[in-house]
């Protein structure tokens, strides 16, 4: 099987990080993968096990209880997470939420949350999806009106990635309704604490099944103006301006999941005998891993672009739509090549193309759907 070149964001340093992941991933969530599928969630000590060993929250500074690295960083833990197929909430709780975090919270509020989100105390979720809005986030219809020192909040938030394990949940509501997207804000919602907010079912997906995902549910919930995110008004701008960052992680995610697709195939194809020898003698198969081979490979070299871009703050949205899509797609179609070259075996669930298969195709579709993606792309030509 060819292997692909070093990234070239990649360093020493970042090679320590990447085995050191490797070893616990390995160790502690692999084991346990299948049963946290049938129970649709990663047990709770799991998360701080995660965070006792340094590997939540790996970009957020040391002041913070981070480990002080860079999106650099991030990207190794993705990647490796990727790779053993490993999927759990991490991929929210920390390129995503926890930036939000820092980049807008006040210094109280970086003080009180991030470093329980780095210990793994707090898991923590984003509420965008609501049952009527997905990707058009200036629709969304849950409220927050403010009265004296607090907002009440008012909404049902859907998919939510940690909802059923979240203690600190990022909302976007409307603070101003009549004002539109304009009237936006992002509220920092801490579970324990209120009354008025409850967790639906945990919903049932047809892939990344240990990652939870749930209906949650806003009462005339009272929250202090102190948990406002930024300022008011200005959470669709803050929401475009993270965005770049989620969608890169994804198309980091489907590029690794093109890679280990590959790696098990080319592996099976080798072993399985077919009309007097096996099916990798067969020209097809050959054909068939070829292109898959170096869709990958490109794939490998746009992504390691946008890697550097954005660690140099040059990333732009157009290219992390971009990259968000054709990945995905790429991924999607990469994947469902190669359990073809599995014959019946891959349709069978004992095999991880199979579980591949299925965990890939929401990657089409959350971090905004990929004809969303290719709209926002096309108003930029």
């Amino acid at each position: 099987m060819l292997e692909h070149q070093q990234s070239p964001w990649m360093d020493d340093e970042l090679l320590l990080l990447q085995e050191a992941a490797r070893k616990f991933f390995t160790a502690e969530f692999v084991p346990h993968i299948e049963r946290w599928d049938r129970e649709g969630c990663v047990e709770r000590d799991a998360w701080r096990r995660a965070g006792q060993a340094g590997f939540l929250c790996a970009s957020m500074p040391e002041e913070y209880g981070g480990g002080g690295g860079s999106y650099a960083h991030e990207s190794v833990l993705i990647e490796v997470i990727a790779e053993l197929g490993v999927y759990f909430g991490n991929s929210v709780h920390s390129p995503i939420v926890a930036p939000y975090l820092l980049h807008y919270g006040t210094e109280e509020q970086k003080q009180r949350w991030l470093p329980k989100m780095a210990s793994g105390e707090l898991v923590a979720g984003v509420c965008m999806s609501e049952p009527g809005t997905g990707s058009d986030l200036q629709a969304v219809a849950t409220t927050a009106i403010r009265d004296g020192d607090e907002y009440i909040l008012n909404g049902q938030k859907t998919f939510v990635t940690n909802g059923q394990s979240a203690e600190l949940l990022v909302v976007v509501c409307k603070t101003d309704p009549s004002l539109g997207g304009r009237g936006i804000s992002l509220l920092v919602v801490e579970t324990e604490e209120v009354e008025g907010f409850s967790r639906g079912r945990n919903l049932v997906k047809l892939g990344q099944k240990a990652a939870d995902t749930s209906e949650l549910f806003f009462d005339n919930v009272r929250v202090p103006v102190a948990n406002l995110l930024g300022e008011e008004g200005r959470g669709f701008v803050m929401l475009m301006e993270q965005l770049p960052q989620e969608r890169l992680g994804i198309a980091q995610g489907g590029l690794v999941a093109m890679e280990r697709a590959l790696r098990f195939t080319s592996q099976y194809v080798r072993e399985r005998k077919a009309f007097g020898g096996t099916l990798h003698d067969l020209q097809n198969t050959r054909m068939v891993l070829a292109e898959c081979a170096t869709e990958a490979h490109i794939a490998r070299v746009f992504v390691d672009d946008c890697v550097m871009r954005h660690l140099r703050g040059e990333l732009d949205a157009n290219t992390a739509a971009m990259a968000k899509w054709w990945v995905t797609e790429k991924e999607n179609a990469v994947i469902d090549r190669c359990l073809q070259l599995h014959g019946g075996y891959g349709y069978m669930m004992e095999y991880p193309i199979a579980k591949m298969f299925a965990d890939s195709r929401v990657q089409k579709i959350y971090g905004g759907s990929n004809e969303v993606m290719k709209e926002l792309i096309g108003r930029a030509v």
